[in-house]
Formats: C-alpha cells, sequence, structure tokens
C-alpha cells in the first residue's frame, strides 16, 4: 500500500491515533446506540402508558355497546390523532396512521401493540389496544372497541440526534489526545532505536568503541545489550585481525629489506655464471641456466614484495610530471622488446600528468600478463575519453573464466595451479591496480565478446594531489 508511511515513527503514530480514535468513535457510537434504544424504549413506554392510563379513565362511563357519542368521548379523552372503532362505528381525529398490521395484530393478540412507522418525513408510535371490560368478579372481556393513537416521536428523534452528535464530538475530541500520547509513546519506544541506530552508523565508520547504553528491562533493553556485546566481539576480532595483518605486513616487510644484499651479491654471482657457461659441460649448462632463472625470479619476488609492503604502509607517493603516455607506453613495450610482438594503437600525443615510473609498471605488468597467458595478437590502445587516459590491453586468447574474475587483483592469486613455476610472483597484476588508485584511477578487467581478455587502465588527466 503506497499511502502507508514507510518510517517507523509515522507508522507508529498512524497505527496509535488509529486504534485510540477508532476505539472511542466505537465505545462512543456503542453508547450512542444503546442510550438511542433505551431512550426509545422509555418513550414508547411512556406513550403506550399515557393512552393506557387515558382509556382506563374513560372505560368505566361507557355503555355497552357504545354508541357513537360513547366513541367521540373515549376518543377525545385519549387525544389528538385518535381512532376509535366499534364494528361498523368509527371516531376519528387527523389522519388515519394505523397500518393493517397493526389492526391485525391487536384483534389476534387481544393486548396492547406498538408499531414505529415513518410518514411524511416523521416519525410516528403508532399504539393499538382493545378496550376489555372488567366484571365486579374480575374477569375479563373484549368489548369490540379498539382504540388507535398516533404519537409523534420527533422530541425523542432530536434527543437521539444530540446523542450521536455528542458521541461523535467525543470522538473528534480523542483525536488530539491520541496524537499526543502517539507522539510521547512513540518518542518512548523509538528513542533506544534511535540511540541503536547511531550507535550501528558510529560502528560503521569504524568507531569500535561505540555502545548503547540499555535501558529499562524490555525487548530493546535485551536488544541493545546484544549489540553491545556483538560490538565488543567484532571490536576484539578486529584487532585480533590488525595485529596479524600489521605483523604479517612488516615480516614482509622486513624479509624483503633483509633479502636485498644476499640477492644483490647473489645477482652479481648469477651474471658472472651466465657469462661463463657456454664454456661450461651441457648439465652444468643446464643446472646453471635454471640458477639464472629461478635468482632473476626470486629478485623480482622481493622487489615487488617491497613494493607491496610500502602501499601497505601508506609511504607510497607520486612523482607527478607532465608525460606523454603514447610516447611512455612506446618506450615501455621497446624496452622491453615486445614491439614486434603486438599491435600498438595510440594518437601522435596524449598529455597527462602522472608518475612516469609508475605508469611503466602499470602497462609492463598487464602487457606482460596478456602474452603469458593470452595468445597473439596483443593489442594495446591509448586514447582520452573527458578528463580520463584510457590504456587497453586486449589478447586474443581463451579470456579469464568468469569465477576467476573477480579475483585476478588479488593477490598471490593463480587461477591454474600448473602456473606455480611461473616468471610471475602473483603480484603484478595487484601492484598494477595499486598504482592505479595511487593516481586515483583503476583497472577493470572483462572477457572481449569475440574471445581473449580485455584490460583497461583509468588514469585522470590533471593526476591527483
Amino acid at each position: 500500500m503506497r499511502w502507508w508511511p514507510r518510517g517507523l515513527r509515522p507508522r507508529l503514530l498512524v497505527a496509535f491515533v488509529l486504534v485510540t480514535v477508532l476505539g472511542a468513535a466505537a465505545a462512543a457510537w456503542a453508547g450512542a446506540g444503546s442510550a438511542s434504544a433505551a431512550l426509545v424504549r422509555s418513550a414508547e413506554q411512556r406513550l403506550a402508558g399515557t393512552v393506557t392510563g387515558q382509556i382506563t379513565a374513560v372505560t368505566p362511563g361507557l355503555t355497552h355497546p357504545p354508541d357513537q357519542e360513547a366513541l367521540e368521548r373515549l376518543r377525545t379523552a385519549v387525544g389528538p390523532d385518535t381512532v376509535v372503532t366499534y364494528e361498523g362505528l368509527v371516531s376519528a381525529d387527523g389522519p388515519d396512521r394505523t397500518t393493517d398490521e397493526l389492526r391485525a395484530a391487536v384483534r389476534t393478540r387481544h393486548r396492547l401493540v406498538t408499531q414505529r412507522v415513518t410518514a411524511e418525513g416523521t416519525s410516528w408510535l403508532l399504539v393499538g389496544t382493545p378496550v376489555v371490560i372488567t366484571a365486579p368478579d374480575g374477569s375479563r372481556t373484549p368489548s369490540g372497541i379498539e382504540v388507535y393513537a398516533a404519537r409523534d416521536l420527533t422530541a425523542v428523534e432530536q434527543e437521539i440526534t444530540g446523542i450521536v452528535r455528542t458521541a461523535v464530538l467525543t470522538a473528534a475530541l480523542a483525536l488530539p489526545l491520541a496524537v499526543v500520547l502517539a507522539l510521547l509513546a512513540a518518542a518512548s519506544v523509538l528513542r533506544p532505536v534511535r540511540d541503536l541506530r547511531d550507535t550501528a552508523r558510529r560502528l560503521a565508520a569504524g568507531d569500535m568503541d561505540a555502545r548503547s547504553q540499555p535501558q529499562g528491562a524490555d525487548e530493546l533493553a535485551d536488544l541493545t545489550a546484544t549489540v553491545n556485546t556483538m560490538a565488543e566481539s567484532v571490536q576484539t576480532t578486529m584487532a585480533a585481525m590488525h595485529r596479524m595483518q600489521t605483523d604479517a605486513r612488516r615480516f614482509a616487510a622486513d624479509v624483503s629489506h633483509e633479502l636485498r644484499t644476499p640477492l644483490s651479491t647473489l645477482t652479481a654471482v648469477v651474471e658472472v655464471l651466465a657469462m661463463s657457461a657456454d664454456g661450461m659441460e651441457p648439465d652444468a649448462r643446464e643446472s646453471a641456466r635454471l640458477a639464472i632463472i629461478e635468482t632473476k625470479r626470486l629478485v623480482r619476488l622481493v622487489e615487488d614484495l617491497m613494493e607491496v609492503s610500502r602501499f601497505d604502509a601508506g609511504t607510497a607517493v607520486l612523482r607527478l610530471e607532465d608525460v606523454d603516455v603514447s610516447a611512455a607506453v612506446r618506450a615501455c613495450l621497446h624496452a622491453r622488446r615486445w614491439l614486434g610482438e603486438m599491435e600498438l594503437v595510440t594518437p601522435p600525443v596524449v598529455w597527462a600528468r602522472l608518475d612516469r615510473r609508475r605508469l611503466d609498471v602499470v602497462v609492463a605488468n598487464l602487457v606482460g600478463n596478456a602474452l603469458r597467458h593470452g595468445a597473439p595478437p596483443v593489442r594495446v590502445r591509448v586514447s582520452e575519453v573527458g578528463g580520463q587516459v584510457l590504456v587497453e590491453v586486449t589478447d586474443s586468447g581463451p579470456g579469464v573464466p568468469e569465477e576467476v574474475l573477480p579475483h585476478v587483483f588479488d593477490r598471490f592469486y593463480k587461477a591454474d595451479a600448473a602456473r606455480t613455476r611461473t616468471p610471475g610472483s602473483g603480484l603484478g597484476l595487484a601492484i598494477a591496480l595499486e598504482n592505479a588508485r595511487l593516481h586515483g584511477g583503476g583497472i577493470t578487467a572483462a572477457n572481449r565478446a569475440g574471445g581473449g581478455a580485455r584490460f583497461v587502465v583509468r588514469l585522470p588527466k590533471e593526476g591527483r594531489g
């Protein structure tokens, strides 16, 4: 239902007001109905009693059988709007409002009968009764005389209308009282809810010390205590995780730093070994080749770990300068001897304010990934859209499996266990993404409709302050 309010406070107010007003209206209406029915019954009894008393006062002086004069005397005693009948004789004053139903009831029941009717917009009470002759011995016999009197109920209806108006006024007066009570009730109920909301927002914003004070001993107090317990548990868990992450990052940074010196020495030895490998025996030459490859891989891994540790520590900084992105991408591919293995599509000049070294790292990682895991042709396209520079790297290989796409930028993630000995460290794409984010940009990964993977780097032209 679109008209029903969405907020908890408006719903509580509307529900409380509706219940209160409907309850007051129902009570007032029931009271008005009961009072009206009692008023009508009282009026009927009073009017019927009056008619009976008037008949009783005249009956002893009537002759039997009565003549027209006796009927006239009886009619006059009963009052206006009265009809008195005896066999073929009739004495009437005013219009005869008697119904056939009333006449039949009087003649069959031989007692006083009343009926309410409406004529010409006016309510009438019809009273019909037979005149009974009481003998000296107390026996009662019908005299054959029937008296029908009509009494106006307008005054009674006016009283009923007044009662109904009072009931409506009472229900209307209950509305502002209901609103006030609803506001007070909503405030008392929603105050703990608002406190919990504020606490949840503070927790979501990272304030793990946020707590709500339980009030009372109801369900909301239990909920508040439960939320506090949950927040304390989350705080403890996050603190433990933070310590573990900090220790892990420090360990990686320390190990990487400590490995730099021995790796530099090992690299120098490997270079000497590479220069003298041609004069070795085949087995020794193959062992030397493997040692050279693995040493280079280890050096690359240590360099990547140190770069990641700088990102984690927040010490990575940009050295911005005006860079011709087209020329920088071309130089990156030329330095690695990749220009002959791919297609480069770029405008003559695309200027942007970037960190040239970090742009080189991004392009090298994406193109190297395409060459290792994709298939030719590999295409690099440089363009600018609005205030951004786009570097798109695509290949014609099988693409990235759908279940792998969400994880391609995860550290050390390798979709194929068979790739565990590939030259990559498993950190290349993660480092590329961190460098793009450092510029205020990002990288997206997807599959092309015609097959192959598609990585798009988006960097702001004006750089990031």
